[in-house]
């Protein structure tokens, strides 16, 4: 990677090698990187990443919130009732 790019992992924390990640992020080699999934999780509170600079860390959300949950399984319904009613929306395509 170039020294200004900033790695961001959403997906799987195998993809990742922290122990790799972790020095060039102390050494300046990469700007940065943005973490929401780790080797262990929850990331203990003694864990080597949460010392390091130039590192954003959540904890595994995804889109699980209660805000997201609360919208999407009430358009659910909404759908549900509507192609029940022969009038579908939300149709992709």
């Amino acid at each position: 990677m170039k020294s200004d790019s900033i790695l961001v992992n959403t997906s799987r924390a195998g993809l990742v090698d922290t122990d790799a990640l972790i020095p060039v992020l102390e050494a300046g080699g990469i700007r940065g990187a943005g973490l929401d999934v780790h080797d262990e999780e929850p990331l203990p509170v003694d864990h080597r990443l949460r010392s390091t600079p130039r590192t954003v860390l959540t904890p595994h959300l995804g889109y699980v919130t209660e805000d997201t949950y609360r919208i999407f399984f009430t358009q659910a319904v909404e759908d549900i009732a509507a192609w029940i009613a022969g009038a579908p929306i939300r149709v992709l395509g």
